[in-house]
């Protein structure tokens, strides 16, 4: 509740700035009145058990002092009614009264302040506050504003974080400063420069360019030297196997001459070969059932003019399951070889 009251009074005093001039008061005494909003949350007070304070509703007057374009101060005083909740359904009767320190923004409408306020109430015992906030201003004329201001009260006497804001109108009997109008610098003569090279017509000056003749067809960065990326090319296989055989199918040779023809063209590349078997069976003999299967398919390959220093060959059996289930398509799933091969590359970066 109170981020949100505090959100609600913030976004309040932007508002009141909307429209707001550049009139900037100098030295001088200011007095102001304002509607006071305060919103407590003092559940189960110490002093009177079962009694909450609530939210608070009032006026206030002030008196200030502006000491130069950043800096100022003023002393307040509010009288304040707060809503009563628990054993209590009436209200409060409280005064307020402090000083706060004022910092003005580049010495323009919105200022920062801290300061202190002793809370006198009925009935209950008083309280002393620490709080910090920022605020607006708002001249119509060089003398009459208006302002706007959040705050968030800290207790020191008791731990409550209170948040509170005002609306006030005021009047200042200062002069405000006017700013006085420059005239502009005479234009200075114009400079007619030689346009700067680029002999390679790669966008880059000759001065800036640490990388000459790049072809014209590359990017460049902003030396002038060519821009490379990283392509990554991959290819998979998936062979599969009758029940207790070594032996694939011919519709296999194509996708295994495919893995073939991939680490002919990526010469940094290499293979693993990896067979499996199902779980049917002696689980020794399907371990070496696996590993037949990936050496059959690693001849294959050195037989498409593959260089068997390129290709490894590992059996997991019946460890690495595909499928699971006790059936015959789970089976048949299991009883595999498969390869994964991937290569990546520094290419250049075409224009």
């Amino acid at each position: 509740m109170k981020i949100k009251t505090l959100s609600l009074l913030v976004a309040m005093a932007v508002t009141a700035n909307a429209n707001a001039n550049t009139t900037e008061p100098t030295e001088g005494v200011y007095l102001g009145v304002f509607g006071d909003y305060y919103d407590a949350d003092w559940q189960n007070h110490r002093d009177m058990a079962g009694l909450d304070v609530e939210d608070s509703t009032g006026w206030g007057a002030e008196i200030g002092y502006r000491f130069d374009k950043f800096w100022s101060g003023r002393i307040e005083y509010a009288d304040m009614d707060f809503d009563l909740g628990g054993i209590s359904n009436g209200s409060l009767d409280a005064e307020r009264y402090g000083i706060d320190g004022l910092y003005h923004f580049d010495g323009g409408p919105f200022y920062g302040l801290v300061g202190i306020k002793k809370m006198n109430l009925d009935v209950i015992s008083d309280n002393t506050f620490a709080n910090v906030g920022a605020g607006v201003r708002h001249y119509f004329t060089d003398h009459l504003f208006v302002n706007a201001e959040a705050a968030i009260y800290q207790g020191l006497e008791a731990g409550y974080t209170d948040v509170g804001g005002k609306i006030g109108l005021n009047y200042s009997f200062g002069s405000a400063g006017k700013s006085e109008e420059v005239a502009p610098a005479p234009a200075p003569a114009p400079v007619v420069a030689e346009a700067p090279q680029d002999s390679d017509k790669d966008g880059v000056v000759d001065s800036e360019d640490k990388c000459a003749n790049t072809p014209m067809t590359d990017a460049v960065d902003a030396s002038g030297c060519t821009l490379y990326e990283t392509k990554e090319d991959k290819v998979s296989l998936l062979v599969r196997f009758p029940h207790d055989d070594a032996t694939f199918s011919q519709q296999y040779v194509d996708d295994i001459n495919a893995v073939a023809k991939f680490l002919k063209e990526h010469k940094n590349a290499d293979v693993v070969i990896e067979g499996h078997a199902s779980a049917v069976g002696d689980a020794d003999y399907n371990q070496k059932l696996s590993e037949r299967r990936a050496k059959n398919v690693a001849e294959k390959l050195v037989d498409m003019g593959v260089d068997s220093m390129r290709i490894t060959t590992v059996g997991y059996g019946e460890e690495r399951l595909k499928n699971p289930a006790n059936t015959l398509k789970a089976h048949a799933e299991n009883r595999r070889v498969e390869a994964h091969v991937s290569s990546k590359e520094k290419v250049k970066v075409k224009r």
